[in-house]
């Protein structure tokens, strides 16, 4: 095997190695989170989504990393209720 090709599939395991670990922290703090922690009020996702619109308005205007936007998504959208 040529070192490139090596080097691709450890790049590929580490990828999928850093999705499984994202999904398993997003599951943990919805666990945490439970029914008292998720907006009720229609006024309360409304701040929610409101705050997710100036998130990608804040991502687009390139003041942030994508890993940061993510995180920080992942954070707001585990408040909603759907």
């Amino acid at each position: 095997m040529s070192q490139a090709s090596f080097q691709k599939q450890q790049r590929e395991r580490a990828r999928k190695e850093r999705a499984a670990a994202k999904l398993a922290r997003k599951e943990e703090r919805r666990a945490e989170a439970g029914p008292d922690e998720a907006p009720t009020t229609e006024s309360d996702q409304a701040k929610v989504l409101d705050a997710l619109a100036a998130l990608h308005a804040s991502f687009e205007a390139g003041s942030m990393t994508f890993e940061e936007f993510e995180a920080a998504k992942d954070e707001l959208t585990a408040r909603l209720n759907i």
